[in-house]
């Protein structure tokens, strides 16, 4: 068993609603031989250096987290895509312990399942960017503005799609022109949807 990392500790404490089903994944993915680290503000575990699983709550459930799920095989059909604009990660769910002893085999498979993906450093194909919607309100804004068209051209592709996800979720146009005014000012700072 991998020593648990006292940082991560006060996440364990904190949520007493999943303590008993986040003790027993914690434990689970700690005999497996992942090294416990804190990312994000959850329980992340790593082989060699490279981030396989983590463990995170809501309010129905508690979760772990396959960084590259969509390469495991999910012979037992437990894998859940969280949206359909997940691309690679997928989810096992829990609401309480005896799940996830009755799973335990299926888990701990998988995680060697993970493990393999990494040693293979296997990779998820992505949905490039270009394929991603383009609201028309979006596209008028970036012919009319070619500093905007410009900016956005510059951002990585992850806070592209982020943004063409954010303007292209409204059914309302008025609401969607409304993100895309909201966003511009950002978008020519070089900033990303969430950045601060």
């Amino acid at each position: 068993m991998t020593a648990t990392n006292p940082k991560v500790d006060f996440y364990f404490l904190k949520n007493t609603r999943w303590q008993p089903e986040l003790a027993q994944l914690r434990t689970i993915m700690l005999n497996g031989g992942l090294t416990e680290e804190l990312k994000w503000g959850v329980p992340c575990y790593l082989f060699e250096s490279k981030n396989l699983v983590l463990i995170h709550v809501f309010k129905a459930y508690c979760a772990v987290l396959f960084f590259k799920g969509a390469l495991l095989q999910d012979t037992a059909g437990v894998l859940v895509q969280q949206t359909e604009n997940v691309q690679a990660a997928r989810q096992l769910r829990f609401t309480q312990v005896q799940e996830i002893k009755a799973l335990e085999p299926i888990l701990k498979a998988y995680i060697y399942e993970a493990i393999e993906v990494e040693k293979l450093n296997l990779k998820v194909d992505l949905k490039k960017t270009a394929a991603f919607a383009r609201p028309i309100e979006f596209e008028k804004k970036l012919a009319e503005t070619p500093a905007l068209k410009t900016a956005f051209e510059a951002l990585t592709p992850g806070r592209q799609r982020a943004y063409l996800l954010y303007f292209a979720a409204p059914k309302q146009a008025k609401t969607r022109l409304a993100r895309v005014e909201k966003c511009s000012p950002q978008i020519l700072q070089g900033k990303g949807l969430n950045d601060e």
